[in-house]
């Protein structure tokens, strides 16, 4: 199996050469860490309600709005299968109705893309900027991560080392970012030094272990899932999987160096990303 990787350990990065990959639902932890700096800059307030709604932007970025998902939907699965237009956010947001949640918001954790996809509508606007934009002035620039966008066209998926079958970006409803494994642990790193994000860190726990995966403890805070994996004890990060590719990228405070690691694999299943994450963290 092709695996592309990178690890950082203190200031040294090696990573394989590779083009721009998709992140999947890593770009959750950057549209999180983009919320907590808007935040941080007086744009907009993480707790206060949503117009109109229930929950709060923290209760979105901790997947405890209530709110339900795309993925196991015929339709969904029929119009990806189909290869026509992905939908709009008006098209996700009519095939999964925010007027009718499943629970409650903060009565249980419930995964949802559809949340971060109005997590950023949030975001954008409170500052008046695009996600594309904001990922470009306020993370790449800034932290010279260069190979780091906003995936927006098929073409973008076309000449990957992992077929893509012309799969559609814009079929992730919060929006799919793009970078190198080198550049995902940067960003990573970045972020879990961030004062602006610290909240991030505040797990909520759920269940203790995942099938087949390497979890032996689990939660979740603001865009990073967060727990223990066995021997290598705490991991921070997040995983993500598509139609193609998965990935899986990780700190680990607990290991010698505390290396981050960044694992991406063919095929959409996370915990190969996950199991090879924590093989190469505890390569010194």
């Amino acid at each position: 199996m092709t695996v592309l990787s990178a690890r950082l350990s203190g200031d040294v990065l090696t990573a394989d050469p590779a083009p721009a990959l998709p992140w999947w639902s890593f770009s959750k932890t950057a549209i999180a860490a983009l919320i907590c700096d808007a935040a941080a800059r007086g744009e907009l307030d993480p707790d206060a309600r949503c117009p109109g709604r229930a929950w709060t932007l923290r209760d979105l970025l901790g997947h405890r709005a209530g709110l339900g998902d795309y993925g196991h939907l015929p339709a969904y699965k029929s119009a990806v299968v189909a290869g026509g237009p992905a939908w709009t956010a008006d098209d996700f947001l009519q095939a999964v109705s925010i007027d009718r949640p499943d629970t409650p918001p903060r009565t249980r954790f419930a995964y949802s893309n559809i949340g971060y996809l109005l997590a950023r509508q949030a975001l954008e606007a409170a500052t008046g900027r695009g996600l594309a934009e904001l990922v470009t002035t306020r993370l790449a620039e800034p932290l010279g991560i260069r190979s780091v966008r906003l995936a927006t066209d098929a073409a973008d998926f076309a000449r990957l080392p992992f077929p893509a079958g012309g799969y559609h970006p814009g079929w992730v409803a919060h929006g799919c970012l793009m970078g190198t494994p080198g550049d995902a642990v940067r960003l990573l790193a970045a972020i879990l030094d961030w004062p602006a994000c610290a909240a991030m860190r505040d797990a909520q726990p759920l269940a203790a272990e995942v099938e087949g995966r390497p979890w032996t403890e689990t939660g979740y805070g603001l865009g990073l899932m967060i727990g223990r994996m066995g021997a290598v004890g705490s991991a921070l990060g997040h995983s993500g999987g598509g139609a193609f590719s998965a990935c899986a990228i990780y700190a680990f405070p607990d290991l010698p160096g505390a290396p981050i690691v960044a694992s991406f694999v063919p095929r959409g299943d996370a915990a190969p990303a996950e199991r090879d994450a924590v093989a190469r963290a505890q390569t010194g």
